[in-house]
C-alpha cells in the first residue's frame, strides 16, 4: 500500500538551541531563530541589545556627540530665539551630550517595542497569524543588527572628516551619508534617510518573521515589509513636517 502523502501545511518542530545561538544565527538563519524561539521570552534578546548598544553609544561618544550637537543648533537656529547665544549654546552642549546618552540607552526598549507594533499592525492587515508575542521575539531579534551598525559607526567615525558629522543620518549607510542636512528638508532627510544597509536589513527580518511566525507566504510576507517600513519612517516624518509647519 502507498504511504500517505505528508502533510506540508504542518509546521517542523523546531530544532533546539542555546540562547547566545540566536544571537548569532539571526545573521544568516533567522527563519530558525523565529522558529525556535516564536513562544519564547523576548526579555533577553531586548535587554541584551539595550544593553550593548547602551554600551556603545558611550565608546561613540566622539561620533554622536558632534551630530547631536548639529542638530541642536540647527534646531537654535530654526526657532530664530535672540535670547540663545553663543555662551548660552556653549554651556548646552555638556548638558545635551549627557541627556542624549542617557535617552539613547533607555529609549532602546521603547524602539524595540514600537517595531514590534508596526509588525503586528503589518501582519493583521496582510491576514497573518502572528501573535503579539511573537511579534516581540521578532522585533527584538530583528534589532540585534543595531549593535553591529554601531560598532561598524565607532570604526567608520575614526577616518570621517570631523565636518562631515554634521546630522543625524550622517552616518548611516544610505541616503542620509550624502544629504547635507544645511541645504536638504527635513522631510527629504525623513524620506530618504530610512533607505540604508540596517535599516533595509532589519526590515527583511521581521518580514521573515512574519511568515515564520504568522504562517504566511513570501508575497504577502514583502508586502508586510513594505508596510513595517513605511510605518517605522512615520514618526521622523511627521517630526519633519510638524518642523517646517513652525517654520
Amino acid at each position: 500500500m502507498d504511504r500517505p502523502a505528508p502533510d506540508h501545511a504542518a509546521p517542523s518542530t523546531p530544532e533546539s538551541a542555546s540562547v547566545w545561538e540566536d544571537f548569532l544565527d539571526i545573521f544568516y538563519a533567522p527563519s530558525s531563530v523565529f522558529a525556535r524561539r516564536e513562544h519564547g521570552s523576548f526579555w533577553i534578546p531586548m535587554l541584551v541589545v539595550t544593553l550593548l548598544l547602551g554600551i556603545l553609544v558611550f565608546v561613540n561618544s566622539g561620533v554622536n556627540d558632534p551630530m547631536m550637537e548639529a542638530e541642536m543648533a540647527r534646531g537654535m537656529a530654526r526657532a530664530d530665539d535672540p535670547r540663545v547665544t553663543e555662551e548660552a549654546m556653549a554651556q548646552m552642549r555638556g548638558v545635551t551630550a549627557t541627556i542624549g546618552k542617557i535617552t539613547a540607552v533607555i529609549s532602546t526598549p521603547f524602539v524595540i517595542l514600537f517595531v514590534a507594533l508596526a509588525t503586528w499592525v503589518a501582519a493583521k492587515l496582510i491576514g497573518a497569524k502572528q501573535t503579539w508575542h511573537a511579534a516581540l521575539v521578532v522585533a527584538a531579534y530583528s534589532y540585534v543588527p543595531r549593535v553591529l551598525e554601531a560598532v561598524l559607526t565607532g570604526v567608520l567615525g575614526l577616518f570621517v572628516d570631523p565636518a562631515h558629522l554634521d546630522g543625524a543620518y550622517r552616518m548611516r549607510l544610505g541616503f542620509g551619508w550624502f544629504l547635507d542636512p544645511d541645504t536638504t528638508s527635513p522631510l527629504m532627510i525623513a524620506l530618504l534617510g530610512r533607505i540604508d544597509v540596517f535599516t533595509i536589513w532589519i526590515t527583511v527580518l521581521l518580514a521573515i518573521g512574519v511568515a515564520v511566525t504568522g504562517r504566511v507566504d513570501r508575497g504577502r510576507a514583502i508586502l508586510a515589509g513594505v508596510i513595517i517600513w513605511v510605518l517605522g519612517g512615520l514618526p521622523a516624518i511627521l517630526g519633519a513636517v510638524a518642523a517646517a509647519l513652525r517654520g
